[in-house]
């Protein structure tokens, strides 16, 4: 799966603020992701990560 820093994520699951959207601060065997509700940074394997990706919304490029 291809996510990159600066994506936004939107998760099957609620964080616990009930905040769907999450944006993408780091990519590794780990990611860092913040919520968009309460702005919390959160830790996860990248194997939990990608089976719960419903939807990755790209930032628009600008020139």
């Amino acid at each position: 799966m291809d996510v990159q820093v600066g994506d936004i994520l939107w998760m099957k699951k609620k964080h616990p603020c009930g905040e769907t959207r999450f944006y993408v601060l780091r990519v590794g065997m780990d990611f860092k992701l913040k919520c968009f509700g309460c702005a919390h940074e959160i830790m996860v394997p990248r194997n939990t990560i990608e089976k719960r990706i419903m939807k990755i919304q790209r930032p628009e490029k600008q020139n």
